[in-house]
């Protein structure tokens, strides 16, 4: 039997020189940067997830460090880089697009786990090195997994407030969204956000522990609490946020230029008073935090989207902590009208399904559609739709 011929779509780093497919990504000088920064420092190690500040599960083209940095495109993954290694973990859906898209600067680990991490860093970072990250785009979970990996083995986990990858970036990186963020019509509402205030409030009073605030970090946290939405993120209607919530104040960190006049009015339409929102800069919320945690308060939030860069300015006596925080759990249950409106959508939606299925039993007999142009066409069908904002997530089509 003949030989099978080598694949030309993925890397070959043990050909001599290596093979790299055109989809591979040239990252010798952008390794050189960062390896730079780490060394001002003193970081034997610096790891890079795909994550973004408030735990998206999709991110913007601004959060896409692991992207820029590695030529990895996938949704999932973790980087490490010490000063003459850089490696790549992610799992099966992406083993084979990792292979197209990175050089040979890189290892590919495949797997997820911590664990697995953990080891490779042990192997690579000398005892008593530094291993380091950005605290604001780790979990909770996430930030004690890899401090239980290093326990008791000399290395130490260093958070650095500053983004390496970012500085690494620098002009290239993209810029922050400048769209506008607008409020959400009471028709498709239910409730006024001053009403969902009152109800958060309400759930603080009735707390055991009294918490004197609520600290949303999750971007539709804020979206929803305010009847507010954005475009900063593909698929998602939200804004990049945060809401520091009292029992008298309330505190939205957010770019302020951005808000339409009238969810500006809106925000502002009960000041002076406890239903009057402060508007302040998004990169203040850690030194807001900071002032607040001073005097005598608890702080309540919700660990599954919180991250450790703002979970470590709390003290733990002065922290209530649970999976989802209030606004998720009252957001989790609809109201009639919200129901209502929910099914109206899928009844417009299931419209373009039908209207789909339609055109292909016409179509595809012709032999004039594959997966890609039957993908755009229903993007299109649902987009002409009433009160489209277009798909939910990317049309995965597939056939045969």
């Amino acid at each position: 039997p003949q030989a099978p011929s080598p694949r030309n779509d993925i890397r070959d780093c043990s050909a001599d020189p290596p093979y790299l497919p055109p989809t591979a990504t040239n990252t010798t000088a952008r390794l050189a940067a960062l390896r730079g920064l780490m060394r001002t420092q003193g970081a034997h190690a610096y790891i890079v997830p795909s994550t973004d500040a408030h735990m998206s599960e999709y991110i913007s083209e601004r959060d896409a460090r692991l992207g820029w940095l590695t030529g990895f495109t996938g949704s999932a993954g973790t980087a490490v880089i010490t000063q003459d290694k850089a490696a790549l973990w992610t799992d099966s859906r992406y083993w084979t697009q990792a292979e197209r898209e990175l050089d040979c600067n890189w290892e590919l680990h495949r797997t997820t786990s911590i664990e697995s991490i953990g080891m490779w860093i042990l192997e690579a970072v000398p005892a008593d090195g530094n291993v380091t990250l950005d605290p604001f785009l780790f979990s909770i979970d996430t930030w004690n997994s890899y401090s239980r990996a290093l326990q008791g083995c000399g290395r130490t986990l260093l958070p650095l407030e500053t983004n390496l990858v970012d500085q690494a970036w620098g002009d290239q990186r993209p810029l922050p969204s400048s769209s506008e963020i607008y409020s959400l019509p009471a028709e498709f509402t239910g409730s006024s956000w001053q009403e969902k205030v009152a109800r958060i409030r309400q759930r603080m009073e009735q707390h055991p522990r009294r918490p004197t605030a609520v600290l949303l970090s999750g971007l539709e946290e804020t979206a929803w609490l305010f009847n507010l939405r954005g475009d900063d993120i593909p698929y998602n209607p939200v804004f990049y946020s945060y809401t520091l919530l009292t029992g008298t104040t309330i505190s939205l960190f957010l770019d302020e230029s951005r808000l339409s006049a009238a969810a500006r009015g809106s925000l502002r339409s009960g000041c002076p008073g406890p239903l009057c929102v402060e508007l302040q800069e998004y990169g203040q919320v850690s030194a807001h935090l900071r002032r607040y945690i001073q005097d005598n308060v608890t702080v309540w939030l919700g660990t599954e989207y919180t991250t450790y860069g703002l979970y470590g300015i709390i003290p733990q006596e002065k922290l209530l902590e649970e999976n989802y925080s209030p606004v998720m759990m009252t957001k989790a249950v609809k109201n009639a009208h919200e129901q209502e409106m929910l099914r109206a959508a899928h009844v417009r939606d299931a419209v373009a399904v039908i209207q789909y299925l339609l055109w292909l039993e016409k179509t595809v007999p012709q032999g004039q559609v594959d997966e890609f142009s039957g993908a755009q066409h229903i993007d299109a069908l649902r987009w002409a739709q009433e009160h489209s904002r277009g798909p939910s997530f990317q049309s995965i089509s597939a056939s045969g």
